[in-house]
Parts: structure tokens; C-alpha cells; sequence
């Protein structure tokens, strides 16, 4: 069965999707990321865990990974087995147009990310069927005959159909596989409700009523990055997705919390590799 060759590129290609099917014998280093789609993470080998958003999740095969446009993420990848995984990239586009008949296919990622817990662990027979559905979805793109990229596009659809299902089917059991902590699952969510609002280490230990070193310790190991990282790339990170939504440039940056529209470029352009303008005028 064909694989496609893994880069690091988090941007899409195609207006509507994009289905992979990676195999990788050693183990990629990916840093933390977000990109401007959903993404479904269908794991099928390997020795990872994955890090969303301040929770781990030690994953097992068959396992399914949401996320949003919102989250930052990263997995950790470890050597002596292959690392295998089908991975799905969805444009807000493609998903508001099953909406508008009637059919929400985001319902799983909306839900995920209110309940802010990922995971999907099919039964058996569930995920024998969606396995079947990406082997034919691999195949599909292998063929370039008349109709392949249609057939795609009602298999893609169809596998949405039986993940949210599988999502709604999904017991709480499973979420002893995830390391966690909540007082810092408080920060996080404090962070993403006040992203305009002084979130200075300092602040944020009175506001919990804890040290700043502990503040700090705690929020590098359960979320793999420094609190002021964090910070920085969930604004720059919410400052995008209002632009593409059409806000004005100086108004994402006031309401992400830059004060100074100088280090909101400079922060942007380190993170998405050009500045708001010229991210403006490619998404147009």
C-alpha cells in the first residue's frame, strides 16, 4: 500500500482536504504546532504520546486524535517501532457545506474542544471500518481516473459520518490514559478566555494563589512549553484565525493582547513565516 513521504509543511495544499497515509521507520522530530483546519489523527504503530493543549495522551493503535484551528500540539515520538498513522486535514469550507444541508460534520472537534478531550478509541468493529474507509481512501489517490477525486471526497465524507459516531460512542473510561493536572488545565483555560488581558507570570501566580516557580515548573511539564511560549503562540495563533475571518489587522492585534503592533509582527512573522499583510493578502 502506498505511503507518502512525511515533511514538516503545516499548510494545505488542496481547498478541501487532504488524506496521508505516513509511515516512518525513525522517528520525526515535530515541534509544537497549529494550523488553520481540522486535522483527524488516525494512529495505527508506534511507541508515541501526544501532547494537546496541556493534556498527554498515551496512545494505543486505533486511536484517533481531534484538533481545532485553536490548538497548539506536538507528539513525542519514540524509537523501536514503526511509527504509522493516517492523518486527515479538513478546511472550515468543506465542513460548513454539510452544515448548511442539515448534516454537522464538526460536531465531533466542536464538542472535543468544549469538553477539551481529544481522544476516540473506536470498538472493534468501528474501527475495523474506518480503517477500510483510509485504505480506500490510499488507494483513491493512487488511481487518477476519471471520478477518483469525487470518490475521495464521498469517502472522506463517509469516514466523518462514522467518526462522530465513534466520538459520541466513546466511554469516559478511556481517559485514564491521559496525564494531566488541573489546577494547570485553570491556567490554560484563564489564558484562552483573557488573551487581551495582562497575562504576565507575576499576574497569573496571584491570580492562582500559587508560587512562580511552581507556576512555572508545572506549566512546562504537563504542556512541553514555557508559560511565556505559550502565551505568545496562542495569541499569534488566534490573531490568524481572526484575520482570515476578516478582521482588521490592528484590531487582532489589540484583542490577542499586543499592545504594540510592532511585536505582534514580529511575533506573527516568526511564527507563520510572513508578516499579517502578506498573510492577508495570500489568503485572499
Amino acid at each position: 500500500m502506498h505511503k507518502d513521504v512525511f515533511t514538516l509543511r503545516q499548510t494545505m495544499q488542496e481547498e478541501d482536504f487532504e488524506f496521508h497515509h505516513y509511515l516512518d521507520e525513525i522517528p520525526p522530530v515535530v515541534e509544537f504546532h497549529e494550523h488553520p483546519f481540522y486535522e483527524v489523527f488516525f494512529f495505527l504503530s508506534g511507541n508515541v504520546n501526544y501532547i494537546i493543549e496541556g493534556r498527554t495522551y498515551q496512545l494505543r493503535p486505533g486511536d484517533i486524535l481531534l484538533t481545532t484551528s485553536r490548538d497548539i500540539h506536538r507528539p513525542e515520538i519514540f524509537p523501536g517501532k514503526p511509527y504509522e498513522r493516517f492523518v486527515i486535514w479538513l478546511a472550515d469550507d468543506f465542513l460548513d457545506k454539510f452544515h448548511e444541508r442539515g448534516e454537522d460534520l464538526s460536531a465531533c472537534f466542536t464538542d472535543a474542544a468544549q469538553k477539551k478531550y481529544r481522544l476516540i478509541r473506536p470498538d472493534e468493529k468501528t474501527l475495523m471500518h474506518l480503517r477500510a474507509l483510509c485504505e480506500r481512501l490510499t488507494a483513491l489517490q493512487e488511481e487518477h481516473a476519471f471520478g477518483s477525486r469525487l470518490l475521495c471526497y464521498t469517502g472522506i465524507t463517509e469516514f466523518l459520518v462514522y467518526l462522530n459516531r465513534a466520538y459520541f460512542d466513546t466511554p469516559d473510561s478511556i481517559r485514564r490514559d491521559v496525564t494531566e493536572s488541573e489546577k494547570i488545565n485553570q491556567v490554560l483555560a484563564y489564558i484562552n478566555e483573557n488573551l487581551a488581558e495582562n497575562l504576565s507570570l507575576d499576574r497569573l501566580a496571584s491570580t492562582f494563589y500559587i508560587s512562580k516557580f511552581y507556576l512555572n515548573n508545572q506549566f512546562k511539564q504537563y504542556t512541553g512549553l514555557t508559560l511565556y511560549q505559550y502565551i505568545i503562540k496562542k495569541r499569534v495563533t488566534v490573531a490568524r484565525n481572526m484575520l482570515r475571518a476578516g478582521v482588521p489587522v490592528m484590531d487582532a492585534c489589540m484583542r490577542c493582547g499586543f499592545n504594540d503592533y510592532s511585536n505582534f509582527r514580529k511575533a506573527f512573522k516568526r511564527e507563520f513565516d510572513r508578516n499579517p499583510s502578506d498573510f492577508i493578502e495570500r489568503s485572499r
